[in-house]
This record gives C-alpha cells, structure tokens and sequence, in this order.
C-alpha cells in the first residue's frame, strides 16, 4: 500500500523544486559531487606503446634504442625525442632528415639549406663545428687546460667527420697568454703595447685537416668579430706560425678543392710561403685570397702557380696590393695556362703596365670566361690593347672594367673592338668616363650577343 505520509514529503519536494527554477539559484548553495580521487579525469589511459616510447627517451642518452623499434614507432619516438639529445649519441644513429630539421629550427632562425646540398644533418653538423671553433681560444701549449681543450677539439672534429664537406669559418680567436704586466710609470699606450707584444697565435689548421678526411672546402678568416671596446692590433694578425700550419695543412689536405683565405691581413711573404706548397696540387680548383696584403712577390709566386703548376679555374686575389710587375708576371702565365676560367683581379694597383700585360696576353688564352679589372688605375693608354683583345679573343664571355678612368678615347677604342665582337656577354663599363654614345654602343653589341645565345 502506498505510504501517504512519504507522498506527501515527495510532494513537498516537488513544490520546493518548482520553486527553486522560478527564481535565481545561488551557485554557492547548490550541492557538488566531489570524486573521491582528485587527479581523475576523462582522459583514457595511454597505449602501452607510447608508455614504453616515452620510458625510452627518459634514457636515450645512456641505452639508445631506436633500430629494434618498427618503423612507426621509430617515427614516433623521433618526434618526440628532444633536440638537446647529445649529438654523440643521435649523430651515429639517427639518418631520418625530419629529426635534424627540427634540430635546425630550434637552434638557429635562418636554415638555408640549399647551401648543405638539401642536407638538414650536414647542415647541423657543419654549423655546430663551425660555432665550436669559432670560439675556441687555444691557451698556452704546455698548460694542461690547452691539453684538456685540444682532446675536446679532436673528439668533436673526429664525431664530425662524416657529416661535414665544408667549413666557413668567420673567425679564429688568438691565444690567451695573459697581457704583460704594466707598471704604473709607463706611459705606453695599450695600442703600442700590443702591436709590440709577441704575436698571439690561432688554432692550428691541421688538427682540422688531419681529423676531416672528407672536407672539401676551408673558408678561414684570422680576425675577431664583434670585439667592440676590447679592440686590439693583435686580435687581427696571421701569424708567421699560423702560415706555417696553413702550408703543412693544405699540403697534406688530399680533398681539399676549395680553399678561401680572406680578411686575415695576410702580407706579401707570407702569400709566397703558402703559394708555394700549393704548387702541383692535384685536387685545388679555386683559391681565394681576397682583401688581404699581397703585392708583386705575391704576384710572381702566382704566375709560377698559373704556369702548368696547378689545376685552378678560380682565382680571386681582388682588395690587395698587387702593382704592375705583378700583373705583368701574372699576364705571362695567362698565356699558356689551360685550366683557369675566372680571374677576379678587382681594387689592386695594375696600372697601365699591368693591365697591359694581362689584356695583351689574353689574346693567347683559351679557356678564361671571366676577367675582373676593375678600379686598377688603368686608364685610356690601355684601351688599343683591349680593342684587339676583343676582336682576337672569343672566348671571353665577361669583362669587367668599371672603376678605370677609360676616358672618350678609351670609349672609341671599346666600341671599335666591340664592332667585330660576337660571343662578350658582359662589359661593365661603369665609371670609366667613357661617352654615352660609346657605351650605348657597347650595350647594344652585348644585348644582340645575349639574343644570339639565347636563340
């Protein structure tokens, strides 16, 4: 039977409930359930998989497991595990492109990758070497610190060397000897003090060269960057022993192609030395001594280079000192070299003499595509020569003579060499003086050679 005492109670509810909807409850008064474990939640337990995954991250770095693991699960453990892993250990294991990608990403803001052969891993590899380097400062040689450094050095170079084709070293830091004691009665400025001060030296080359058996390209610039208010001669000097290591480690470099060696106050002598151990070289193709010291010694030591002595097609020495005997021994060599196709001779003294020798004897050369003298004080004396070049030569493809005070005399030789011309592709003729009407002249020549080519 029905209980009319509870009916009543249910009513009594149902009449307070109704009243409770037609008026605004208070948040703070209305019951809660309270689960009785507080870190519950909604979220399914994850699959074993992942546990295991994320268990063998957490210890990576001492017990590596990575090819045992089928290949989604490879995948998924290589999006997870971090970049800060230790390249000792991901290096040697881990191929997958994706991986160095996000390792690149993280760690710089600009990846270029076109310049690493679309290679994500060499790129991380050579950037990384290169950054290590670059802030290496080698101490004194029978300190245990410098011992301790060089073991390092040697470790990473060896970890390295099968990622790593090329290295574009910005900057090499001297050594730290300490600075000599100043007494207080001295009145020698510091910027006297250190270009008297023994010359501090820079790592040597050949610990790079001996560890790097696959190196290909070795761009080196003796100089400290960003020094701000710590400015000192000494910061920028090549050192009789850094040219000595350069010339043993090039001489034994058997893959080196490339060699760069620019803004590192390289004098005249020091040019000679290292030319001479690069003669016969079989494997050197370009070599760049760019914004430098070098004059008329250096000049001749590349003549003999250029003289059937190597198997350069790339020779840029622009921003030096080289002056007319220079570039008359240089034009000697021009004359039966086989193998040279570009020659950037920019911002040196060739004067007339030079440039003479060096246009004169291009007559004779087959096989150079691109000459570059520019701002060389050659002036209208030099333009008969170069008129004949351009109708003899028809190889040549560009030529750059912007920067030399050619002169309207110089203008009419140009456009009478440029009349029977058919196969130059460029003139530069910027700054020369030259008339409007010439050089119009000159442009139309090399705009109908370009739709010949083209055609």
């Amino acid at each position: 039977m029905c209980n009319y005492g509870d009916l009543s109670n249910i009513r009594a509810l149902i009449r307070k409930m109704d009243v409770s909807k037609s008026t605004k409850m208070d948040p703070r008064k209305m019951r809660r359930i309270i689960a009785e474990d507080p870190e519950w939640n909604l979220e399914t337990v994850s699959p074993l998989t992942e546990l295991c995954i994320q268990s063998i991250i957490r210890s990576f770095h001492t017990r590596p497991v990575l090819n045992e693991l089928l290949p989604k699960h490879r995948t998924l453990l290589l999006s997870l595990l971090p970049t800060a892993t230790p390249i000792s250990v991901t290096g040697p294991l881990i191929e997958e492109e994706s991986y160095w990608k996000r390792c690149c990403q993280v760690r710089w803001e600009l990846c270029d990758i076109s310049c690493y052969d679309n290679c994500w891993k060499r790129m991380y590899f050579e950037r990384h070497l290169e950054e290590a380097l670059e802030t290496f400062v080698p101490l004194d040689l029978s300190s245990s610190m410098h011992i301790d450094g060089m073991k390092d050095i040697v470790s990473l170079l060896e970890l390295c060397n099968p990622f790593v084709k090329r290295l574009d070293i910005k900057q090499l830091l001297p050594s730290d000897r300490g600075p000599p004691p100043i007494e207080e009665e001295d009145t020698e400025s510091l910027s006297e003090l250190s270009a008297t001060h023994k010359p501090r030296d820079h790592l040597d080359i050949q610990y790079i060269t001996k560890h790097m058996t696959n190196l290909q390209e070795l761009h080196l610039c003796y100089k400290v960057r960003n020094c701000g208010m710590n400015f000192e001669w000494m910061l920028f000097q090549f050192t009789p022993t850094d040219c000595k290591s350069l010339c043993q480690a090039v001489k034994t470099s058997q893959q080196l192609t490339k060699l760069r060696l620019h803004h590192s106050q390289v004098a005249d002598d020091q040019a000679r030395l290292l030319i001479s151990y690069l003669l016969d070289n079989p494997v050197l193709k370009e070599l760049d001594l760019s914004h430098n010291k070098l004059a008329d010694g250096a000049g001749r030591a590349l003549s003999k280079l250029l003289n059937g002595h190597s198997q350069i097609h790339t020779l840029d020495v622009s921003n030096n000192s080289i002056g007319g005997q220079g570039g008359v021994a240089i034009g000697h060599a021009l004359a039966n070299n086989t193998h040279l196709a570009c020659l950037n001779l920019r911002l040196n003294r060739l004067g007339d003499e030079g440039g003479q020798a060096v246009v004169k004897n291009m007559i004779k050369n087959k096989t150079l595509r691109t000459l570059n003298i520019a701002a060389n004080d050659i002036t209208e004396a030099t333009a008969p020569v170069l008129s004949e070049m351009l109708i003899l030569n028809s190889t040549l493809k560009a030529l750059i003579l912007s920067g030399n005070k050619m002169g309207e005399v110089g203008g009419r030789a140009l456009q009478e060499g440029m009349e029977e011309n058919r196969t130059m592709l460029q003139l530069d003729l910027r700054l020369t003086d030259i008339s409007q009407e010439n050089e119009y002249y000159v442009n139309q020549v090399i705009k109908n050679n370009n739709d010949s080519l083209a055609s």
